[in-house]
């Protein structure tokens, strides 16, 4: 976002692509172009698009009129998941000698517009990565005048799964629940933050690799109604087959598998907890189980029961 701020400084450019993951940088990505479109009737010169009322004619009659008491207008398309080749090539036409008066941004959550990053002047919302978020974690507790310990840093961190949207949410409520506490210790964060189903399975994987039954059924309780949640353990321990067997540099590595070099560090450690045999196994288990769910002969709630106590007798 700091890239951004200061692009924007310079010359405004007509087409912002925004793509990758942390959709809290979206908002305020989106929020640092319309200060610098400087517009101030909204009602005339703001438009939106998604997938209800989505059509590229629309989009580009859109961006085509004429700004009314301001000097520009600003179009943007969020939330399209499905594009075809003919609205490929109407975008392609107006971004080949687009409106000077008119700035274009799509929200590409789903990766559809990769065909325009020629044209695009493009954001970067991937999540960022640790030493950004503390930087970010110790200012925004400073602002609610509470200093932070490095450990409560770090739980922070892995809890909200390094999405910011959800550090802002929970620095907030931390520091309400807090009242006179100048100090956010990590019992402050285990106790009152939300933790993010990312982070529940990293916990649910250090207990399975400690033995400890009760806290792996206590952890897959709280994750019963998740929707892909075999998906996400079979992600995770995949990540770590892969991590056991390699002697790849970390940030390689990362790149490789598309995640952070902090996320690789930590399962790293993780991965200790069992031998390359076991997790062999444990991937097979969950290659086979999600195999039986897609073909209608397992139930989420069966098989991750059988998840757990076939990994816990591994």
């Amino acid at each position: 976002m700091k890239t951004l701020k200061q692009r924007l400084k310079g010359e405004l450019k007509n087409f912002y692509l925004f793509q990758g993951e942390d959709f809290f940088l979206y908002d305020r990505g989106f929020a640092m172009i319309k200060k610098a479109c400087n517009i101030n009737f909204e009602d005339f010169n703001l438009q939106k698009f998604d997938d209800e009322n989505f059509s590229v004619k629309s989009v580009i009659d859109s961006l085509e009129m004429l700004p009314m008491a301001d000097e520009r207008r600003l179009v943007l398309v969020k939330n399209v998941a499905k594009i075809s080749e003919n609205d490929k090539k109407t975008f392609f036409n107006y971004l080949s000698s687009p409106s000077d008066s008119s700035v274009l941004v799509i929200f590409d959550y789903f990766k559809k517009f990769d065909f325009l990053k020629d044209y695009a002047e493009f954001v970067d919302c991937k999540r960022f990565d640790y030493p950004l978020c503390k930087a970010l974690i110790i200012s925004e507790f400073e602002k609610n005048g509470k200093k932070i310990s490095e450990e409560a840093v770090s739980t922070l961190f892995d809890s909200t799964n390094g999405y910011l949207s959800k550090i802002i949410n929970e620095v907030s409520k931390i520091s309400a629940y807090a009242g006179d506490e100048e100090l956010i210790t990590k019992q402050m964060i285990d106790n009152l933050t939300s933790k993010d189903y990312e982070y529940i399975v990293y916990q649910l994987t250090e207990a399975l690799g400690s033995k400890n039954a009760d806290l792996a059924i206590n952890l897959l309780n709280q994750m019963a109604k998740e929707q892909g949640l075999i998906s996400l353990i079979t992600n995770h321990f995949r990540r770590l087959f892969f991590i056991s067997i390699s002697d790849i540099d970390n940030k390689v590595l990362a790149s490789l598998l598309g995640v952070k070099e902090y996320a690789i560090t930590k399962q790293r450690a993780q991965a200790k907890n069992f031998s390359k045999i076991q997790l062999k196994k444990i991937y097979s288990l969950l290659e086979e189980v999600d195999f039986n769910i897609k073909n209608g002969q397992m139930l989420q709630d069966t098989a991750l029961n059988y998840i757990v106590f076939s990994i816990l007798n591994i």
